[in-house]
C-alpha cells in the first residue's frame, strides 16, 4: 500500500531526499508519490515509511488506502474528530511524532 502526498504538503521537499527509493518525484511543481516504486520502506533499515516520518506537517504524506470504503470511512472518522473537538493536541502528537522514535529490532 503506497502513501500519497495531500494538500497539507508545504512543499519542503524534505520527503524526496529520505525516501529510499526516490519514489517522490515533482510534476509541474506538485509533488506525488509513484505508488509503482512507494515499498513503505519494507524491506529496508527503516521501521517506518520515511515520507511521513520526515512530514514537517504530519498530515502532508499519509497511508493511502486500499479501497473506497476504507478512505471513506478514514475520512469521515478525521471529519468528525475536527467537528466534534475529540481531536486531542497529545493524541496527534503521539500519533505523528512517536514513530520517529521507535528502535528498529
Amino acid at each position: 500500500m503506497a502513501y500519497k502526498i495531500t494538500g497539507q504538503c508545504i512543499s519542503c521537499d524534505l520527503c524526496l531526499s529520505v525516501c529510499p527509493t526516490d519514489a517522490i518525484k515533482i510534476v509541474d511543481g506538485n509533488r506525488w508519490i509513484d505508488p509503482e516504486l512507494c515499498t513503505n520502506c519494507v524491506g529496508s533499515i527503516h521501521t517506518v515509511p520515511q515520507c511521513k516520518a520526515g512530514c514537517p506537517t504530519c498530515d502532508g504524506c499519509v497511508k493511502q488506502p486500499s479501497d473506497y470504503w476504507e478512505e471513506w470511512f478514514a475520512n469521515y472518522n478525521r471529519v468528525l474528530a475536527k467537528l466534534t473537538n475529540k481531536q486531542d493536541y497529545w493524541d496527534r502528537w503521539f500519533n505523528c511524532y512517536s514513530h520517529q522514535f521507535t528502535l528498529s529490532n
